[in-house]
This record gives C-alpha cells, sequence and structure tokens, in this order.
C-alpha cells in the first residue's frame, strides 16, 4: 500500500506576519482559496491512498491545529516532534511507525506548504516514480524543470538515463548557488531544482538510515519497542530530542548510491518568500497582487498585499512593497529587502 508523509513542523519565519511561531504558513490560506497549505498537499495526493495512510509530522504545539484542519485524519497518524531535529529525524519516525503498520509500504514524504498548479501532472509523475522504487533498492527525489536561475533552492545534478526515462541517475545534490552559478546551472540543462519530495519503498529506507546514520537507527528502534504501547509518548519525548539534528540529504541522499530523479513540470513552488508568491497570484495592470475583499490601491505598481482579514486597507503612492496585515500585526517592506524579514522577526 501506499502511504504519504506530510512534513509539517517548520515555522516559516519569511512569511511573518501570516506565518508565525504559533501558527505557520503551513495553516494558512496563503493564496485566499480557502484552503490552508496542509489541506491542499492531503487533496494532491488523496486518489493515492486512503486516509488511514496519511501521516502528518509536526511539532507538539502544532497538533491541535492539525486535528482542526484534517479532521478526518486518524489521530494515531499524528506524529508530535517534541523538539525540532531537521527532516532525517523527522522522516525515520515517520517511516519506522509505517513499518510497525505495513511492513511492505511504499512511501512518499513531501513539505507541507509547497504549491502544484497542475496537480494532475503531479499525480503522474509520483505514480512513475511509485512504480519505480516498489522493488529493488532505489531511492527517487522529485526535481523540478528550472524555468530561472533560481538562487533559493538546491539543485539537482543528474547523471545517466535509467532505461527509456524520464528517470536518471542522481550525480550531485548542489547548494543554494549564487546567482552566476544558478546561471550557469539553467545554461548547462542538466540541473533541476530539488523539491524536497523523497518516494522509496519501506525495506529501503530503513536499511538505508541503519546502514548510513546507525545512530540514528538506533534511536528509532528504541522508540519502536514502545509504538502502540501506554509508554510510547514518553520514550518519545525522552528519546526524540537526543537525535543529531541532521537533513535526510545529509544522513542519506548524498551517501548512498542507489538516488535517482525523476523531473517534474507540474507548476511547483516552496512559495517560500514573499516575492515568490506575487510571481503565482494574479496581477492588475499595474503588476500589484492583492488577497483581501476590502484592500484599495492608488498609484501603486509591483506590490503585493495580503489581508485577507482586514476591514479596510488604502494604500497610495506604493512600489515594490510588500503590505501583510494579519491578527493586528502589520508588515510594510521593499520586496528587494525582503530577505531581512526573518531577521526582524528573530530581533536582529
Amino acid at each position: 500500500m501506499n502511504h504519504i508523509v506530510i512534513m509539517a513542523g517548520g515555522i516559516g519565519s519569511r512569511f511573518w506576519p501570516m506565518s508565525t511561531p504559533e501558527f505557520p504558513k503551513q495553516f494558512v490560506d496563503v493564496l485566499g482559496t480557502g484552503k490552508t497549505m496542509i489541506q491542499m498537499t492531503v487533496e494532491r495526493f488523496a486518489p493515492l491512498c486512503p486516509m488511514d495512510n496519511f501521516w502528518v509530522v509536526t511539532s507538539k504545539d502544532y497538533v491541535h491545529i492539525v486535528k482542526q484542519q484534517l479532521p478526518h485524519l486518524p489521530e494515531g497518524n499524528i506524529l508530535a516532534e517534541p523538539a525540532m531535529r531537521n527532516t532525517a529525524p523527522c522522516i525515520a519516525y515517520a517511516c519506522w511507525k509505517i513499518r510497525q503498520k505495513d511492513p511492505y509500504a511504499n512511501v512518499v514524504v513531501t513539505p507541507s506548504d509547497a504549491l502544484v498548479l497542475d496537480v494532475n501532472e503531479f499525480r503522474k509523475v509520483i505514480g512513475r516514480a511509485l512504480d519505480f522504487t516498489v522493488s529493488g533498492q532505489r531511492i527517487v527525489t522529485v526535481g523540478i524543470k528550472p524555468t530561472r536561475p533560481e538562487t533559493g533552492y538546491g539543485y539537482i545534478a543528474t547523471g545517466a538515463l535509467e532505461g527509456d526515462g524520464p528517470i536518471c541517475k542522481v550525480d550531485s545534490f548542489r547548494e543554494k548557488p549564487a546567482l552566476e552559478v544558478a546561471k550557469e546551472y539553467l545554461k548547462a540543462g542538466n540541473y533541476l531544482w530539488n523539491a524536497g519530495i523523497f518516494v522509496w519503498n519501506i525495506d529501503t529506507i530503513t536499511e538505508s538510515v541503519k546502514v548510513y546514520n546507525p545512530d540514528l537507527a538506533a534511536r528509532m528502534d528504541v522508540m519502536a519497542q514502545a509504538f502502540g504501547t501506554a509508554d510510547e509518548a514518553k520514550v518519545v519525548e525522552e528519546v526524540f530530542p537526543t537525535c543529531e539534528k541532521i537533513s535526510i540529504d545529509y544522513a542519506v541522499m548524498e551517501k548512498a548510491p542507489y538516488i535517482y530523479t525523476i523531473p517534474g513540470d507540474f507548476g511547483w513552488s516552496d512559495v517560500g518568500t514573499w516575492g515568490s508568491l506575487w510571481t503565482l497570484l494574479p496581477h492588475d495592470a499595474h503588476g500589484n497582487a492583492v488577497v483581501g475583499e476590502n484592500v484599495r490601491l492608488n498609484e501603486c505598481r509591483g506590490c503585493i498585499v495580503h489581508a485577507p482579514g482586514a476591514s479596510s486597507v488604502v494604500l497610495q503612492g506604493l512600489e515594490d512593497c510588500i503590505v501583510v496585515e494579519r491578527n493586528g500585526r502589520l508588515l510594510i517592506c521593499r520586496l528587494s529587502e525582503e530577505q531581512r524579514i526573518k531577521d526582524f522577526v528573530n530581533g536582529r
């Protein structure tokens, strides 16, 4: 059976004030569609498996929000992280739980806060990846065909095609590049954006963690002994925070020799910044993107305004600015300075 693991523990500080540590962006209706990012993620994968096979890994502080927004998700499928330990412990926790329930599981791991415009094409790509990984020792990561020299994403350098394609070996993973390097990647034609979506069978991932990060595997084995018992919450609370803080990329993906990628072209964005959201929203004749019914713009150009709950917003003469209001918090910032929002929020 297929299982979907949704990682939903981030705090999205670049999206303040819409995203806050108390209520981060995966639980917010970013696009003004009436659905939050995590609800859109579940809907995207819904045809692939029953709701009983969805798993959400999130901070213990967000469990109540997950229950509210995904009322049909079994409570036991909400895995509460006692501490933020990056993606490797998060993913391992879910996969050890899944293995106990379904030792022959095929698993897709996905972020909770990405956008996909062409859902049908996305499902086709995921279906091909699942077919490829159902047997044998294979891990597939989804790559996105780049449309611009993006400096905000990691990249995948592709190698030889596997058979007739489109799946190919991963040559290497590259960190977020400088602009000139990103231009070279785009020109070379064999680089993909790293979407952070992984597909594998349960044997492959658990054995890979045991081989390439045995300390993490040992801690998961300790936790697994308590799964389904009265001591589960207590043991997870004690053991999980002792895991090394490490990404799945460093823990497994950059070490294992059986890593593949499948290119996707389905209108993907991680919606990581206000600028990226501006590119996704419809614009008026002056390049303004607005979410909110009670917003009035006069002589404004190239702005993004997000104020769906505001009673009235009037802007005069702004250019290339971010204006966001949520729950009494207000942000006004130039788009060119948005990388500093995270620093402001963190008090730097």
